[in-house]
Parts: C-alpha cells; sequence; structure tokens
C-alpha cells in the first residue's frame, strides 16, 4: 500500500522510538508506541548530540528543535587530565542535556502529534504485530527480542570489548568534556565526564576486565561501586559523591546486523547497530536513523521501497561512525600503551583516536594546542613562522637520515624479465622518487627463481640483475639526491608460481610452473594452488645463503636500506603463522620455534648488509583469521626482530591465507603498527590505506608511527608527497622539487565556476 496513510507500531519509547513516532505521525500514519517502563524511567543521565544532528532535527521538526534549544548546555573545550597536568584544548563545540528531559520532550511531542503512548506495557512480539500493522519499527535496544526473534534473517553479531564502565553521575557541571586518567595499584581507570545540566554532569568510569576484578569492583553493589569511583577521582570531582541510577557494570558490545529489515519490521537505533559511547553516538545515530526512515517513508510510495531506501542509504553513514567508534573504543582498551607518553602527546593522541578529528581538523579547532603539540614533536619554524608539518621532519635509522617521514610503499608491477628490472622499474620508481618521498621501496625482489611470485617478478640472484638495479639507484641517487632507495627482499613459498596480478590474482599459471616450498605442505588455495614441498635442513640452509647472497648484490648496488619480507603469508611468513607452519620440528609448534627460521634469515642478511645501513622487518600482524597470530604474538615478533638487530618494523596484516576477512577502512593496519611502537619503543612504519597527508600528519603526531608507507595514492600521483608539501604551504628542506620541476610547485590555475 501506499506509505502515506499506514498503522505503524513501534515497539520501545527511547529516543530512537519516540522521535520516529513524532516524525511518523507528523507524516499523518496513526501511530502507536510500547515501552516496558514507566515514562520517566531511564538508564543514563545525559545525551551528546553533534551540530549536524541538530541540524537534521531542524529541519525535519521546528517544535523539537526549539524545545531542545531551549535546554541544552553547550561548551567548547576538552579537558584532558595526564598525570596530574591538565591540558585543554578548545573549539570542540558539543551540546547536551539531561536523557529525562529529552524524554520528556519527544513525550509532550508525540502527545501533541496524536501518537498513542503505552507505558508500562510489554510490546506484542513484533512479527505478530506486523500482520496488524503495516509498519513495525523495532527500536527496542541493545538487547532486542525483535533481532533475536529474527535472528535468522537479521543475521546479527555482537563483539563484546575487553572493559567494564558503569554510567554515574555527580551534581555539578564541569566546565568542559572531561577525560582523566588514574593509575592505580591495579591498572589504569578512566574517567569520562561532560554536563548536561547547570547542575549536573555524566561521569562514566571505564577500565580494562582484569582491572576491573583485580580491584575487587565485580564483588560491590551500585553505592559501593559510586564510592569507590569517586575516591579514585576525588580531585576531579572536588571531593562531590557519585550516584547512579541502576548503575551496573557491563561490558560494551558492538552489535552489526547483515539485514535492518524483515518483511515490514525494521531494526532501529541500538537494536540495528551500537557505537562505543566514547565518541557519543549511540543517541545520535538512534535519532538520525529515524530521520532518515521517516524520510524515505515520506518519499517513497510503498514501505518496501522505503526500508531498502532507508537501509542503503543509511548503511555508509553508520559504518563509517562505528570503525570511528571501534577505534575509539580500542583505544581506551590500550590506554595503558599510552600513558607514558609525552603529555600534549597523550592528548592530542586521544583526541584524534577515533580518526575524525585530525591534525588539520584540530588545527582549526585550536591552533594554539596544536602548535604546542607539534613544538614538542619538534617540527620547526620556517621562516613565514606557518610550521613545518610533521610530515617533512627529518628521521634517523642508523646511519640513513630521511628528509621526511614519507615512504612509497613496495608495489609489484610484475614487469620483469627473468628476474631483470628494465625502464619500466626505472620510469616507475626513478619517477617516484622525483617526487619528494623520503624513501622509496622496491617491489619484493625475490632470493631465487624458484622464490618469485610470478614470472614478471624481479630478483637479484644474477649479476645481470644486480646491474639493472644499479642502474636504478644511480639513477636515483644523481637525479633525485637526498631521497632514499630501499629493496625489500623476500621468497614466495606456496604463493609462488602464479599468473600476474592483472591476470588472476593468487592463481596458478596454467603451464611453466616451478616446485614450491614451504615450512609446511599445505596449499595456498585448497584444490586450487599446488601442494608446496616442506623444507628440510639443507634447503634451509641454501635459502640462508640465498637471502644473504641477494643482501651483498644489494648492497653492490648502492640500496639505501633493506628489509626483510616477513609477511603476507610468502616463505618466511609462513613460519611464523600457526596457520600456515604445522612442523613438528625445531623449526615448528610454539612460537620461539616458529621465529627461528625467519630469524637466522635475519641474521644472516644483517652480517653481510653494511653496519652503517638500516635493516626493516615486514610483518604481518594479524592473519584476519580464526587460530592465526594474535596482536600479542606480533608484539613478540617484532620484539625478537628488534633484539637481533633490526632497525623499524614494518607493520602490515593479513595475506597470510586464502580464507581471511580483514576489517577494511581508512588507516586500517595502523592500529597494529600502534600497538608495536607504543608497547616495545621500537620505530615502525604504517600502512594501509593512508591516503591523505592529514593522516599522515595526525599519525606522526599522535605517536603511533615514525614512518608511513602509501602506495595506492603514489600510483595515482608519483608527486604525491611534493603535492602534499604545496597543499600545506610549505617550502622547506623536507621537500625540495627537483630543479626542472620548480616552476611547476604551485598548483596551475583553472578556469571560473
Amino acid at each position: 500500500m501506499s506509505a502515506s496513510a499506514m498503522r505503524v507500531a513501534v515497539v520501545g519509547g527511547g529516543p530512537g522510538g519516540l522521535y520516529t513516532a513524532a516524525l511518523l505521525a507528523r507524516q499523518g500514519h496513526a501511530v502507536e508506541l510500547w515501552e516496558r517502563g514507566a515514562p520517566d524511567d531511564t538508564f543514563g543521565f545525559g545525551v551528546v548530540l553533534s551540530d549536524e544532528t541538530l541540524g537534521g532535527i531542524e529541519r525535519a521538526d521546528t517544535v523539537v528543535h526549539a524545545a531542545l534549544a531551549a535546554e541544552f548546555v553547550r561548551w567548547d573545550d576538552v579537558d584532558v587530565v595526564h598525570r596530574g597536568r591538565l591540558l585543554t584544548s578548545g573549539g570542540h563545540g558539543f551540546a547536551a542535556l539531561g536523557r529525562r528531559r529529552l524524554l520528556e520532550i519527544l513525550h509532550e511531542r508525540c502527545a501533541g502529534l496524536g501518537v498513542r503512548l503505552r507505558f508500562r506495557a510489554e510490546a506484542p512480539d513484533a512479527f505478530a504485530l506486523a500482520d496488524a500493522y503495516d509498519l513495525v519499527v523495532a527500536a527496542d535496544g541493545v538487547h532486542s527480542a525483535t533481532r533475536a526473534r529474527g535472528a535468522a534473517h537479521f543475521r546479527p553479531t555482537e563483539t563484546p570489548g575487553r572493559c567494564r564502565y558503569v554510567w554515574l553521575a555527580a551534581d555539578f557541571a564541569f566546565d568542559s568534556f572531561r577525560f582523566e586518567i588514574a593509575e592505580t595499584e591495579h591498572g589504569v581507570v578512566q574517567l569520562h565526564g561532560y554536563p548536561y545540566a547547570p547542575d549536573a554532569s555524566t561521569v562514566i568510569v571505564e577500565m580494562r576486565e582484569e582491572v576491573w576484578r583485580a580491584a575487587g569492583l565485580d564483588l560491590c553493589d551500585e553505592a559501593e561501586s559510586a564510592s569507590r569511583c569517586a575516591k579514585t577521582f576525588a580531585e576531579a570531582l572536588h571531593g562531590r559523591p557519585l550516584r547512579g541510577n541502576r548503575s551496573a557494570w557491563t561490558r560494551f558490545r558492538t552489535v552489526v546486523n547483515e539485514h535492518w529489515s524483515h518483511g515490514n519490521v525494521v531494526l532501529l537505533g541500538d537494536a540495528a547497530h551500537t557505537a562505543h559511547f566514547s565518541i557519543g553516538s549511540g543517541t545520535k545515530l538512534a535519532v538520525e536513523d529515524a530521520l532518515a526512515l521517516a524520510e524515505a517513508l515520506g518519499r517513497l510510495p510503498d514501505v518496501p521501497s522505503a526500508l531498502a531506501a532507508y537501509e542503503e542509504e543509511r548503511r555508509p553513514a553508520v559504518a563509517s561512525t562505528q570503525r570511528a567508534a571501534a577505534a575509539s573504543m580500542r583505544w581506551f582498551e590500550d590506554l595503558a600503551g599510552y600513558v607514558d607518553q609525552p603529555a600534549r602527546q597523550f592528548a592530542f593522541n586521544l583526541l584524534t583516536r577515533s580518526r575524525r578529528v585530525t591534525h588539520d581538523n584540530l588545527r582549526l579547532r585550536d591552533e594554539r594546542f596544536t602548535r604546542a603539540v607539534e613544538r614538542d614533536f619538534g617540527c620547526p619554524e620556517d621562516a613565514d613562522s606557518t610550521g613545518t608539518p610533521p610530515m617533512f621532519t627529518p628521521f634517523t635509522l642508523r646511519g640513513l637520515t630521511l628528509r621526511n617521514r614519507v615512504v612509497v610503499s613496495p608495489m609489484d608491477v610484475y614487469s620483469a624479465e627473468e628476474g631483470v628490472p628494465g625502464d619500466f622499474h626505472l620510469v616507475h620508481l626513478g619517477g617516484r622518487a622525483l617526487g619528494g618521498a623520503g624513501l622509496v621501496m622496491t617491489e619484493m625482489v625475490c632470493v631465487s627463481a624458484e622464490g618469485r611470485i610470478t614470472p614478471g617478478c624481479a630478483g637479484l640472484w644474477t649479476a645481470e640483475q644486480a646491474a639493472a638495479w644499479k642502474r636504478i639507484t644511480d639513477f636515483v641517487h644523481t637525479s633525485a639526491p637526498g631521497t632514499a632507495l630501499g629493496v625489500q627482499l623476500g621468497h614466495s613459498g606456496r604463493k609462488g608460481s602464479t599468473r600476474l596480478m592483472w591476470e588472476g590474482m593468487d592463481d596458478p599459471l596454467p603451464d611453466g610452473n616451478w616446485p614450491l616450498v614451504a615450512a609446511s605442505a599445505l596449499p595456498y588455495k585448497a584444490g586450487v594452488s599446488a601442494v608446496p614441498r616442506a623444507l628440510e635442513a639443507a634447503d634451509l640452509a641454501a635459502i640462508r645463503s640465498d637471502f644473504a647472497a641477494a643482501a651483498v648484490r644489494a648492497a653492490d648496488c648502492g640500496f639505501d636500506l633493506l628489509e626483510l619480507h616477513c609477511a603476507h603469508g610468502y616463505l618466511l611468513s609462513g613460519f611464523l603463522s600457526p596457520l600456515t607452519n604445522h612442523r613438528d620440528d625445531a623449526y615448528g609448534g610454539p612460537l620461539e620455534n616458529r621465529l627461528r627460521f625467519p630469524l637466522e634469515v635475519f641474521d644472516a642478511v644483517r652480517e653481510v648488509w653494511p653496519a652503517d645501513r638500516p635493516m626493516t622487518v615486514r610483518l604481518s600482524a594479524t592473519d584476519w583469521a580464526p587460530g592465526g597470530t594474535t596482536p600479542e604474538e606480533a608484539e613478540r615478533i617484532a620484539a625478537a626482530f628488534a633484539a637481533h638487530g633490526a632497525d623499524a618494523v614494518d607493520v602490515s596484516t593479513g595475506q597470510v591465507v586464502a580464507e581471511e576477512s580483514p576489517e577494511y577502512g581508512r588507516s586500517y593496519q595502523t592500529p597494529y603498527a600502534d600497538r608495536i611502537r607504543n608497547a616495545l619503543g621500537v620505530p615502525v612504519i604504517a600502512v594501509g590505506a593512508i591516503s591523505s597527508w592529514d593522516d599522515v600528519n595526525s599519525l606522526l603526531l599522535a605517536g603511533r608511527a615514525d614512518l608511513c608507507a602509501l602506495g595506492r595514492p603514489h600510483l595515482y600521483d608519483p608527486h604525491w608527497t611534493l603535492h602534499a608539501a604545496a597543499e600545506q604551504g610549505y617550502t622547506g628542506p623536507g621537500a625540495p622539487w627537483p630543479a626542472p620541476y620548480r616552476a611547476g610547485s604551485r598548483r596551475p590555475p583553472t578556469g571560473k565556476g
């Protein structure tokens, strides 16, 4: 039927359900809402809404917007307290009000629009309601009975976090959004606090599960929990108490559903998706869901098309918020790894944790604070006092000083003949060297013919190949002075003898195959890839020699840095992962044994590689598959290589097993680099969907990485680094334009719009 005259049932009387009811009643629908609690029942205390959400409310319903605007408490500052030091960043713009008052406003609006509100009434089963109503909106919260009832169709997943938290309140108003860290005898505890009324603040106390148990809080009732939290943060609270409201310690659960609707039943708000409270998103998402659902129903002629459009149009925004919330949640879960950072860097790291606030954005909000963080980092002032962006500060590894922090990531171009790099490699690497990056890396250069991935892979097992590489290093050092050129050495292992990437990535060659070797006799793609032969003692010795011989040739070619490829399921990576190493000898089993051969190869290469030139190692910090390398193991692997002389760890992920499930997204691999850097104090190279100079600056300034490697952006724009400098107005020594290109160092004028 037409979506213009419907009977609508809403299950759940939280902000999302109430606002949906009001919006649909304004469209002329007959709406009934069931809420099992009393009108004034609510958990939590304050609600934070963004200007974007408020704008949507204003456009949809000026009555609700005016009522909210009259109640809001507004503030601009974020206070971060780190080891007794208070740091303030301004310009953030928050608006909050009491959750109970929000519900009252929505109750009044619904009643005025004729919505039938049923309080203290358990709703009938949503799918039973679906027979009597044209539309059923299930806004029944994170523990949604509707979602559980329709799980076979909605296909939900719930992922618990690693922290316990409790919602409390204080009877005074903080001056700002306040984050405070307490380092207790049991571990790190954090406070998230913000005002929601002239005389009241929300206070959330959070800590890792193991800290919560060690402190004995698992044995405390609500009153005792509030009392102990108040003592922990007595200074922040000025000695005042905390109070609860049916406040229980809980773990946050991230809810994701493959589908949001089934027939004429649709999930909304926490029933459909959750996002961690540290970015203030729960009520915001529910209200925005209501706006989007009402808009779709008002625009489209029938319920099925409206529900499809609602989900299609809303899902990308929700996914983006959930990614940001997940990054924020993990940051607080790993808080203990950051507390030793300098105070300003810690505060900057906290403010940019979700990647929604960035270096450039924070400079617009609070230039004074951002400049102070830059000075602490070591960014010199330019002659015109605009400052040096973090990405254009130098960085030293052993005897090599890079003029900036940008790395052209290793990218296979599959254009060699018999392992010999040709003109394509010269233009590819030479062009990117002229483009301003501090370090340009070769593709994986194979140490033997049998170690190639494809017939087009480059190598360093012959003098002819070495001569061709020397031609390239000579060009870079002569024509792009100041650019370092690094070589990545590797062996394909079980992922070899495959077609060129654009002919079928990881698919075996139709003919001309060569035999494969690996840690264990396990094919990369079961039933598709060839089964490799498990390496024996003599094979291991020969491969160590191949790596060492290639390293000698690389040194003679003039490469400035050497990286050992121990990632992505290639030979050395295959020894490290428990998914690909099933050996029962000294090279298999526990991690110490799985590390043995990769470390032997590293030692053999380090022994022949010039002492003043740095060596790095690329690792897959997770296999993105059950039973694979854990983050804790990744730390131990990185620590082992650092102990053997690795100057930096290039932290990648995945590609170890074909049946992986990566969590793709902006900068999605950087949390693994961040963890290794801050746990071990070893320099790291971050890689993985880093695409903007703003993200590079943000990662560096927050202390999450020392260098940032970018691949695809440098395929799109070989002069990415120089253009990043121009866009930031930087003309210093970290990004000099080659003399023949200086006339193009400013963006060309364009036609008038």
